[in-house]
């Protein structure tokens, strides 16, 4: 191989990784209001009905006008509604949501769900504005285990950031920018990726992103 060809390969690896590391965003802005997220869909995980999810106008949104919210307000405790984006499959990534809790007695649980392979198997990290608390789960078999977390103040009507950087059996998750959680867990390695609310929980989403790593 001479130089120049080199060059040529270098080039084209590169471009490989670039777009790779590309990311996709979905902020909702096409998507009409009141009715559900095109290409997501809703199931039941835990017990109680599936969510109601809806794309509303809300005039703090995050970017344009739209965002989505999960508005059955339910009281099962063990429920948790969740919102799976259709397509593309992710083992390692970069995936993050702003995420603001509404309402909710029971519980006012915000999450981000990744490798989701079936509504009884997936991670979930989310944050919670009655208990001041983060935390990072694995669904096996429609049980909800923890294996790691950390305490932080999350406040209710405000809009927090959520991200989690999974290599591997590697997960740290981040919340407001600052990385709280740094765990390994090896259960799953790809699926999914998608929203999470608990229970009676209103919650509004916006931008979620994801990039492969």
């Amino acid at each position: 191989m001479n130089p120049k060809q080199f060059l040529l390969l270098l080039a084209f690896v590169a471009s490989i990784r670039i777009g790779a590391a590309q990311a996709t965003s979905f902020n909702f802005d096409t998507d009409a209001a009141e009715k559900p997220p095109s290409a997501f869909t809703s199931y039941a995980t835990g017990g109680g009905p599936a969510g109601n999810w809806l794309v509303k106008e809300m005039a703090d949104a995050q970017s344009g006008k739209h965002v989505v919210v999960q508005t059955d307000a339910d009281r099962t405790d063990y429920r948790f509604p969740v919102l799976i984006a259709n397509e593309v499959e992710y083992g390692d990534l970069d995936l993050s949501v702003k995420a603001k809790s509404i309402s909710g007695q029971i519980d006012q649980g915000m999450g981000l769900v990744f490798r989701f392979r079936d509504p009884k198997s997936y991670y979930i990290v989310r944050a919670n504005a009655l208990e001041n608390n983060f935390r990072l789960y694995r669904m096996v078999n429609g049980r909800r285990l923890q294996f790691a977390g950390a305490n932080v103040k999350v406040a209710s009507g405000a809009w927090h950031t959520l991200r989690v950087v999974a290599n591997g059996d590697h997960i740290v998750c981040y919340f407001d920018g600052k990385p709280l959680i740094d765990a390994h867990e090896k259960t799953y390695t790809a699926g999914k990726i998608g929203l999470w609310t608990k229970a009676d929980s209103v919650i509004a989403f916006d931008d979620l992103t994801v990039s492969a790593q």
